[in-house]
């Protein structure tokens, strides 16, 4: 009786773990190139409010990505505007993603780290999207006189309630499975957001949004002058150090080009 317990313990058990194998997701993550880099700019003065980086110079490049969980798409940020004079990517996302062959009927959700003109670009191109965006962004956008630096236009169609949007005032599990997590993040703007990705294969991925901008300025805690708030912004880049260190995950900044370039090179994808 022992013996025959024991072996339908086995059975269930490996039962439970086919089970849990056929359950994990078909995972991708794929950086989109979303503007067209300028000439290394000096980021001393701007790029932090106690002048730590000396003569450095940098280059700045702008990204965007696509995460598959199954049948389903997230997009991550939406760039520069195709119009937009000297830094219009070379390519729209829509085509860039035709060349993955996905249409942007299937993107189930655009993740938008926060309002700037860089990251939210090209939005409208996914009307049929909802948008995962922070709750004090949102609120910045839809103002009656949206402030300078808001990038409201490219929403209209949500604003008019054409749309689907939600608001995040904490984080979120985008898919429910712990797969795709929206952070909280706030300091560069009210309510800026950055998104953690758990790849089978190559593990945890963050991306930032513009918590950070630079290797250097993730390293030394620095705050660009221009940031909304500069507590929150040292606070939401402990919050990243803490849990890139405990889910030892990788860490993208998005403007750096250091750092996409740990990614596979487009059309590859992490996996």
């Amino acid at each position: 009786m022992q013996r025959k317990r024991t072996i339908l313990a086995a059975f269930a058990g490996s039962l439970a773990g086919l089970a849990a194998a056929q359950a994990a997701p078909d995972m991708a993550l794929t950086r989109l190139d979303c503007g067209t880099p300028q000439a290394p700019t000096p980021v001393n003065q701007r790029f932090s409010d106690t002048y730590g980086y000396g003569d450095l110079k940098l280059q700045f490049v702008f990204s965007c990505y696509i995460i598959k969980h199954d049948n389903d798409y997230l997009l991550w940020d939406t760039g520069h505007a195709m119009t937009a004079p000297n830094v219009a990517p070379k390519e729209s996302i829509v085509d860039q993603l035709a060349k993955l062959g996905v249409k942007p009927e299937q993107i189930k959700y655009v993740g938008i780290s926060h309002y700037h003109a860089d990251h939210t670009g090209q939005v409208a191109s996914f009307p049929k999207s909802t948008v995962l965006i922070g709750a004090r962004e949102w609120e910045a956008i839809t103002a009656p006189k949206p402030a300078t630096g808001v990038n409201f236009k490219p929403f209209e169609s949500w604003i008019k309630g054409e749309g689907k949007v939600e608001p995040l005032d904490l984080d979120k599990d985008v898919f429910e499975d712990g797969s795709v997590i929206v952070l909280r993040t706030p300091g560069h703007t009210p309510g800026h957001q950055s998104l953690m990705v758990k790849l089978p294969q190559t593990g945890a991925v963050i991306l930032s949004g513009d918590a950070v901008h630079f290797q250097e300025n993730y390293n030394a805690f620095g705050v660009p002058a221009f940031n909304y708030d500069r507590a929150q912004t040292v606070a939401s880049m402990e919050r990243i150090k803490t849990i890139a260190t405990n889910m030892k995950a990788m860490l993208i900044i998005q403007h750096d080009a250091r750092d996409v370039g740990k990614l596979p090179a487009f059309p590859g994808a992490a996996k």
